[in-house]
């Protein structure tokens, strides 16, 4: 993406928490990153600001678009792009070598006698997992303080109820530091110890009503028994659970994989949102357009673009989450939620759908703005140049050459106004020797429409050449000679005084210096001249490179294009490897190139 597209799309980009992604043509994932203020961080890679390493200049250079998701938080694009990478592994996230998560889990292991304890990975094994969490710090002091209330064992043996009667376990050092209560030894009931985990998920959910009776209750046991030190114990962690924070809204294990999906429309399309969900985790989004053909509600466009999107990313989730009713077939539970963290997942789809629409209602009144100057340019150059049509399109020639040297040529296309850098051409002169302009103009329109006639190809409405009465009619005994005259506008520029000469027409014409048609064609011009002008300078410096090599013996100007082409300079031939040389123009001509550059 260049920094003009840049400008044009940055109008366009909130002002809010969120993700962005880098693309390239195919619509493939080059970077995730997220962002407290999407329009200020991704201003920060356009403009005249210099990258510091060659990584993000290949990363500007290379992306071909940009698509962004908002979020409500900070910490929610962090989430959510640390989701995305793991999912896409783009090229350019180079943090992804390192497979270790900034998020962490609070897990509840399947298993009698259950362990708590922290991780970063989750497996499906039936164990209960609680997250993720970006503090660590405050998860660790919750998983410490949890294990200080309610002396949980953290030791990998076998627990079953057979071991534990044949006695293969003695109480360890937690033990006896009072941080379990051994059930390896039957010192607790499996009953017991499952109330704990009862009350450590009811912490974990922020259900804090039946923890806070339960530590309230010990804190009455404890000052009834005169244990004023336990009591205060029980109070300071009873504090501690009150300040304790919740999970995101972007990411919750406790949803499965589900269909997230939200629906904004206008009067002649609507636009769906589609939130992938899957192991609690948003690993895609995408939005679709449909063009409405007659009044369709929303529900019956929804129920159009749901199998599609379904079918399209392959999701076979038994779960739905849609904004209202709406009968999907296949599909096994359709959710409407007014609350909770699937009602948040909903609203995450409809705040990015809606700002889909006011994007796309954006775009199409820049499109209109810039088609209605086009447009006024073109109706301006008509008038002023008395054209039968517009100029749609426009082609310029130019010439450069140093006293004779390298002869070439320039032609520059413009369609609609703009540049269409793509139909640009440059021609090494063939027919001419010495500076001759206007035998160097006569050779090169010539072949330019000589080729574009037996191609079959659409010719210009206007033909601007770079010069003043000379190149005019030398450009145009080509056009007669291809029988041209008179099917295309054709039109001379001279620097000086910017006049505008028309073939056999003596008298110029001058376009008032403000028009805008004038400065059109003084743009391309000078787009001819600096496009002829840089091939010229490549040209003048592969041939005195190759003037260079011919001027070892037995080294023809083939064996020379060839070394220049693969090395570049004389100088990265002169450092290359022997075999490298060999193997790009045989071993004799390495031999002569060895031995010339062994006498230097």
């Amino acid at each position: 993406m260049t920094n003009e597209q840049f400008k044009e799309f940055f109008p366009t980009i909130p002002t809010v928490p969120g993700i962005y992604k880098f693309l390239d043509a195919g619509d493939v994932i080059l970077y995730v990153g997220k962002a407290k203020n999407l329009r200020n961080r991704l201003a920060s890679y356009f403009g005249d600001k210099k990258h510091t390493t060659a990584k993000t200049k290949a990363l500007v250079r290379h992306a071909h678009h940009i698509e962004f998701t908002m979020v409500e938080t900070e910490t929610d694009a962090l989430l959510l792009e640390n989701t995305l990478i793991k999912q896409h592994q783009p090229r350019y996230n180079v943090m992804l070598k390192d497979e270790k998560s900034p998020l962490v889990y609070v897990c509840i292991k399947h298993e009698r006698f259950p362990r708590v304890f922290v991780t970063r990975k989750t497996i499906r094994d039936g164990s209960t997992y609680f997250g993720p969490y970006l503090n660590k710090f405050r998860v660790d002091q919750i998983t410490d303080l949890i294990r200080k209330l309610f002396q949980l064992r953290n030791c990998a043996l076998n627990l079953s109820a057979d071991n534990i009667e044949k006695g293969k376990f003695k109480p360890c050092l937690e033990y006896h530091i009072k941080t379990c209560a051994a059930p390896c030894v039957g010192y607790e009931t499996e009953e017991s110890y499952n109330k704990k985990i009862e009350q450590i998920k009811n912490i974990l959910k922020g259900n804090f009503a039946a923890v806070k009776a339960h530590l309230k209750e010990e804190m009455q046991r404890f000052a009834e028994n005169l244990q004023f030190e336990q009591a205060q114990i029980a109070k300071d962690k009873l504090a501690l659970f009150e300040d304790y924070q919740g999970k995101s809204t972007v990411v919750n294990p406790n949803i499965r994989d589900v269909d997230v999906f939200a629906i904004a429309a206008d009067e002649q399309e609507a636009f769906v949102n589609y939130l992938k969900v899957v192991s609690g985790a948003v690993i895609h989004t995408y939005t679709l357009t449909l063009t409405k053909n007659l009044d369709e509600d929303t529900a019956t466009l929804l129920a159009f673009a749901i199998p599609v999107l379904r079918e399209k990313f392959n999701s076979s989730a038994e779960e739905i989450i849609v904004p209202g009713e709406v009968v999907v077939p296949g599909v096994a539970t359709v959710t409407v939620p007014r609350i909770g963290d699937k009602k948040k997942l909903l609203d995450l789809s409809e705040k990015n759908v809606q700002y889909h629409l006011l994007q796309q209602r954006r775009d199409a009144a820049t499109r209109t703005n810039k088609q209605t100057s086009a447009e006024r340019i073109l109706r301006t150059m008509q008038a002023d140049l008395n054209m039968a049509d517009a100029p749609l399109h426009i082609e310029c020639f130019d010439n450069s050459n140093i006293q004779g040297t390298n002869p070439v040529s320039s032609c520059v296309v413009f369609r609609n106004a703009k540049p269409a850098k793509r139909d640009y051409r440059h021609y090494n002169v063939k027919s001419v020797e010495g500076p001759n302009d206007f035998a160097s103009m006569e050779e090169v329109v010539f072949r330019r429409y000589k080729r574009l006639l037996a191609e079959g190809q659409g010719l210009p409405q206007l033909i601007i050449i770079d010069g003043g009465k000379g190149q005019l009619s030398a450009a145009m005994k080509s056009l007669r000679a291809l029988g041209l005259e008179g099917k295309v506008t054709v039109i001379g520029i001279a620097k000086k005084l910017e006049e505008i000469f028309f073939p056999d027409d003596p008298v110029p014409l001058h376009i008032n210096k403000k028009s805008e048609s004038l400065k059109l064609i003084q743009q391309a011009r000078n787009e001819a001249h600096r496009f002829a002008i840089t091939f010229h300078r490549d040209q003048r410096s592969r041939n005195f490179l190759k003037t260079e090599l011919t001027e070892i013996p037995g080294i023809g100007a083939k064996t020379a294009d060839k070394l220049l082409q693969h090395f570049g300079s004389v100088a990265r031939l002169r450092e290359a490897a022997p075999e490298e040389v060999e193997q790009v123009a045989g071993k004799a001509a390495a031999e002569k190139v060895a031995g010339y550059f062994a006498e230097e």
